[in-house]
């Protein structure tokens, strides 16, 4: 009787006899997608939290339209939201390293010399950009009638703010900001072009250690759906629960009531 083969048996029969891809060597170097794949997380999210808590405030000073604020702050967000984030990290990354004053700042050892902070510091400031300009439009189309309840509550400004005006905003700004997370982690993809081992970083190095056409790359690809699966759910998740008032409910028609024609 022939003794059960493991999965990396399988895997290397299949692999040598039918398969055009090189499952094997995507096999073995799995722990390095995997370590691609949390610097790509890192990345995203921790740009998009400090980005999130940069656009806060940023917003609010939109919607209400302060005075010397409002312009300076609309100048930043067409800036990065009219400029592409490659061109951007370039600015950061290559850029700034050109300046003597840059070079012997405080900042340039421990900062910008690094680029990790450099990627950060870019992806921060280009998804605050973002975020500021849909969640204006969220607090700006608040309902009149909510500000008016709270008025009539004797509630203060802050508190309107902080009770009425960024809940309601925050929820309906969760598609849009759905969208803001997705878009983040496929451009986390440029952190390669600066030397950062991400996913697709790892993907350019298998494909080049090995000359190989497309197996880091596929492999790289199918992280990337995984990643985008699980935040499009967490999303629905966070929609279903925040959202609920939002959807049309359903009638349930009393037995021998009569419709009432149009």
């Amino acid at each position: 009787m022939e003794p059960e083969r493991s999965l990396y048996e399988y895997l290397q029969s299949f692999n040598e006899t039918m398969s055009p891809i090189d499952f094997i060597l995507i096999y073995d170097n799995l722990g390095h997608f995997f370590e691609g794949a949390l610097v790509t997380l890192q990345l995203t999210f921790l740009a998009l939290l400090v980005g999130g808590l940069i656009a806060v405030p940023l917003a609010i000073t939109r919607a209400y339209r302060k005075p010397i604020l409002n312009p300076a702050i609309r100048v930043y967000t067409y800036v990065f939201c009219g400029t592409p984030l490659l061109v951007q990290v370039y600015l950061f990354y290559f850029g700034l390293g050109q300046f003597e004053a840059v070079r012997e700042s405080v900042l340039w050892d421990p900062i910008l010399s690094s680029s990790w902070w450099c990627v950060i510091i870019a992806f921060t400031l280009n998804t605050a950009a973002y975020t500021t300009e849909f969640l204006r439009g969220a607090i700006e189309t608040t309902p009149r009638g909510e500000i008016e309840a709270a008025k009539a509550c004797g509630m203060s400004p802050l508190t309107q703010m902080r009770l009425v005006v960024l809940p309601n905003a925050f929820r309906r700004a969760l598609p849009a900001y759905s969208n803001e997370v997705i878009f983040t982690l496929h451009g986390s993809v440029i952190a390669s072009t600066v030397t950062l081992q991400d996913l697709l970083g790892v993907g350019r190095w298998l494909n080049g250690r090995y000359y190989l056409a497309y197996e880091g790359f596929l492999t790289a690809m199918v992280f990337y759906m995984a990643i985008v699966f699980l935040i499009t759910f967490a999303f629905k998740l966070a929609e279903r629960r925040f959202l609920r008032h939002l959807r049309p409910r359903q009638t349930t028609k009393q037995p021998g009531s009569a419709s009432i024609p149009a």
